[in-house]
């Protein structure tokens, strides 16, 4: 595949709106590109409406299965007046690629895709299997990747790359935070604010709330070498109806940022907590909801996954990428819980442009992608180590 070929899949890619909605018609477009291959097994997975996984599975020979994933969705790209381009224009500029998505993903996602359609067309003999797992909703609470999971396609995985950015490629990740969206709604009464007395404050009643769990919180105050501490925030609020009348309804939502010495059950037994002792106070109604809470990944430092990643990137690049953690969640966190046995990096091409105006990805960055994306998987699938491990599954 020449060059102009591999920057014209990011390009058409990136010109696909797909703010929180509508990864359908970047499904298409993949496997519109691998239609002309018979061998390719190429599923749709339907999440909602015009909201479509892709599953794409190269390879037939017994041996391990590696898998390729990354997102199909982006944030919303904020005020326009503020891009120097049509954030979905794909413009090329000074050798970058600006547009929404140009880093934070579909960068990784395209590199993910040119590399297979590389191996495919040269006809390599892959010594057992590639996934490409291409997902919905990672920006909004990775329900894509947790429908996948849930219907098997992650199942005995032999190792996970995820495609996000990490600093052109300069870091491998195998540790991350797991992170916890709640709502809480206070349910009280409306009256006129001049006889306050006859209502219940709602928005009072959820400020107890507030400080509450601020407070109790702080107790989950571990740190890890790697990813430091739990952070927890009250990010939204909002209540009442009008400026004279006692509301009668408000809610909030909290963030929590976890590590992996506190499993998640931990923060909702403490929220859940607060939430019954206050409900057992006069005037008090208050309910929970989460949203798609994620895991912490432990990781290994030191796992086989990541001995391959480094020898690949000293063949592509000549150096050894650094080995760290991440404070973001990633689809990585739903694959995990899969059956098998597997780990997990994230390495991917990008700026540190994410869900900024003016996103865009380096061309050459890029292109490194791709090369590194593919001979990666040939080292892998070819360790005497990985190939051990994944005949004891099969």
């Amino acid at each position: 595949m020449n060059k102009q070929k591999k920057i014209e899949i990011l390009q058409k890619i990136i010109q696909i709106d797909s703010v929180n909605a509508n990864e359908t018609e970047v499904a298409n477009y993949i496997s519109s590109l691998f239609s002309k291959f018979p061998d390719v097994e190429i599923q749709k997975i339907t999440y909602a409406p015009h909201r479509d996984n892709l599953v794409l599975t190269i390879g037939k020979n017994n041996g391990p299965m590696l898998g390729f994933t990354g997102h199909m969705d982006v944030v919303a790209p904020g005020n326009l007046d503020d891009w120097n381009y049509d954030p979905f224009s794909a413009t090329i500029a000074d050798n970058k690629i600006y547009g929404r998505g140009a880093t934070d993903m579909k960068s990784g996602l395209a590199a993910l895709v040119a590399a297979l359609l590389e191996l495919l067309e040269q006809g390599t003999i892959i010594p057992g299997k590639i996934r490409l797992l291409a997902t919905v909703g990672e920006e909004t609470g990775e329900y894509g990747a947790a429908q996948l999971t849930k219907q098997g396609f992650a199942d005995n995985l032999a190792g996970l790359i995820v495609a996000e950015p990490t600093s052109s490629m300069q870091k491998i990740i195998y540790t991350a935070r797991g992170v916890i969206d709640y709502k809480v709604k206070s349910y009280g009464k409306t009256a006129h604010s001049a006889e306050p007395e006859a209502g219940i404050n709602a928005i009072d009643n959820l400020i107890v709330f507030y400080h509450l769990a601020l407070e109790r919180l702080r107790k989950f105050n571990k740190t890890d070498t790697v990813l430091g501490g739990v952070t927890h925030s009250i990010t939204k609020i909002k209540g009442g109806e009008q400026v004279n009348s006692i509301p009668s309804y408000a809610e909030l939502m909290g963030n929590i940022r976890t590590i992996p010495d506190y499993p998640n059950q931990r923060f909702y037994d403490e929220l859940e907590a607060i939430i019954a002792e206050l409900n057992q106070r006069e005037g008090f109604n208050l309910a929970i909801t989460y949203s798609f809470p994620e895991e912490a990944i432990s990781g290994k430092p030191d796992s086989q996954i990541i001995k391959i990643a480094q020898e690949t990137h000293q063949q592509i690049f000549g150096s050894s990428a650094k080995v760290t953690g991440s404070s973001g969640a990633n689809d990585g966190a739903e694959f995990l819980q899969a059956k098998g046995n597997f780990d997990s990096i994230e390495i991917g091409p990008g700026s540190n442009t994410s869900h900024q105006s003016n996103e865009y990805v380096e061309i050459t960055d890029y292109l490194n992608a791709i090369t590194f994306y593919k001979q990666f998987a040939l080292n892998f699938l070819q360790d005497k180590e990985i190939k051990n491990h994944a005949s004891q599954i099969y």
